[in-house]
């Protein structure tokens, strides 16, 4: 028998959706907090979540991680009261099943509960299979970021679609696409690379497709273009976006015919390959201004795998280090080395622009500078890296010393009722008499959105770089505190 757990402060949601749910013998339980709610996640097994948005202790699109974070997760239905556009986009990423407004039809409440269950009914009698274990070699990380990634990969090995990988320099977008071919059924197959950026408009016929024996001056005899060299194998296209847009057009009928003519040739020959695309821009952004292909993108980007930036991922910081640090070991001959945690808590003060591949260079560096000693210290990373790490430090230190002044200061017990007297009502912004410390946080930290909203004049890049947070958090904050930005 389905399980539904409802969690609203409605209480005549709660009995109007178990009243439906008894009707159609599926078991129930309702909650009126999120703090209820979760507790009963945590001790009961559920197979759907009906999901209030703004519940009296938080916000629920907050909550989809924890929820998600669950063994066999449930599925979840958003149920609100108010339709939001960008909440319904919040919700969607975060993985629900479908983001309803109150007051919803009981016929679409049940078609899509049913719906839901039927989909995870499928989804768990595959997950009954025997697991397919994954040729993860030379991927490291075990981060929730990077897991998201691995499960798309999954996804595409077991097909011979179009993937496109998107991510920033260094994060290892050709070692996904090695890892896509190792795990698919062409791994027996070639692997062929195609430099994107070094395409030019008189070389990319020869070199991609191949020519015949005095087709120009030079070619001497017929030679193979890689497209066929990637015939029963994988054609990986690096750099896609770097393609200019007079290549495209040719680029678009042989990626959906699979055919082509060698230069000097007389027949289409055939190539039956998988094509795998990478990039670090914005190919959505380049379409809009112009300067890519939509139908290329369209053909390009059957499944997208994101790899995120390593500052997204710090977690994966140790493991990537020992393993490359043993690497190093082995390729020189020399003893595994140790790690001193300042080490470590150095690494996770940089910023990493260059993500993985800057994380090796600085690990090969250290390396290096280490010697013969057993163990690798703060200081023998570069001291660019030391220089710029102490100071972001510091930088913060002293911003946070800033907004907190006297957390570190001894106050006069007389001083603090001075500044909670009904004369002084408002000193200090503080409200006197001081309400329960839950009611005093949500008064702060909308003060503290509406402050940094006028400070960067609602520009919102500004304001997430300073305040942290990211998108998602920042618009599930503004919702919460019903703020309009």
């Amino acid at each position: 028998m389905p399980r539904i757990l409802v969690i609203d402060d409605d209480t005549i949601v709660c009995e109007t959706i178990g009243s439906l749910l008894s009707r159609l013998q599926y078991e129930s339980r309702s909650a009126h907090t999120l703090e209820q709610g979760l507790a009963l996640l945590e001790q009961e097994d559920f197979d759907v979540v009906f999901l209030d948005v703004r519940l009296p202790d938080g916000n629920g699109l907050e909550a989809l991680s924890k929820i998600r974070k669950h063994e066999n997760s449930p599925e979840v239905i958003i149920l609100t009261g108010e339709g939001d556009p960008d909440g319904a986009e919040l919700a969607i990423q975060g993985g629900v099943w479908d983001y309803l407004v109150k007051p919803t039809p009981i016929k679409q409440t049940t078609l899509t509960l049913n719906r839901a269950l039927q989909y995870r009914q499928e989804k768990l009698n595959k997950q009954s299979a025997p697991p397919v274990a994954l040729n993860l070699d030379g991927v490291v990380g075990s981060s929730e970021r990077i897991r998201e990634s691995f499960n798309i990969v999954a996804q595409a090995s077991a097909t011979d679609t179009n993937v496109l990988i998107t991510g920033e320099t260094g994060t290892g977008k050709e070692l996904f696409a090695r890892t896509i071919h190792k795990n698919s059924g062409r791994a027996h197959g070639p692997f062929v690379v195609v430099d994107c950026a070094a395409l030019t408009e008189t070389l990319v016929e020869s070199t991609l497709f191949g020519h015949k024996k005095g087709a120009f001056t030079g070619a001497q005899s017929d030679q193979e273009g890689l497209a066929k060299l990637a015939d029963g194998g994988t054609l990986f296209l690096d750099e896609v976006g770097e393609m200019p847009l007079s290549l495209q057009r040719a680029f678009l009928r042989f990626l959906q015919e699979r055919t082509f003519r060698p230069v000097g040739g007389t027949q289409e020959v055939k190539s039956n390959f998988r094509l795998i695309s990478a990039t670090n821009r914005d190919l959505d952004a380049m379409v809009k201004r112009g300067e890519f292909r939509k139908d290329l993108l369209f053909r390009l980007k059957t499944m997208h795998v994101v790899l995120p930036p390593l500052r997204q991922r710090l977690t994966d910081l140790k493991p990537l280090a020992m393993y490359y640090v043993d690497k190093l070991c082995e390729q020189y001959s020399v003893p595994n080395k140790g790690f001193s945690s300042d080490f470590f808590t150095m690494l996770a003060r940089h910023d990493w622009p260059g993500n993985v591949r800057e994380l090796f260079n600085v690990l090969e560096r250290a390396f290096v500078a280490s010697g013969l000693e057993s163990m690798l210290y703060a200081m023998h990373l570069p001291q660019e890296l030391r220089i710029k790490a102490a100071k972001a430090h510091l930088s913060k230190d002293s911003s946070i010393n800033q907004r907190e002044p006297r957390e570190n200061q001894a106050v006069s017990p007389v001083s603090l009722i001075e500044e909670c007297t009904p004369t002084r009502a408002q000193h200090g912004g503080l409200p006197c008499p001081l309400p329960d410390m839950r009611t005093f946080k949500r008064m702060m930290e909308r003060k503290y959105l509406e402050g940094i909203i006028a400070q960067h004049k609602g520009d919102l890049p500004s304001i997430l770089e300073t305040s942290g947070l990211s998108r998602s958090h920042f618009y599930a904050l503004l919702k919460k505190n019903n703020i309009v930005l």
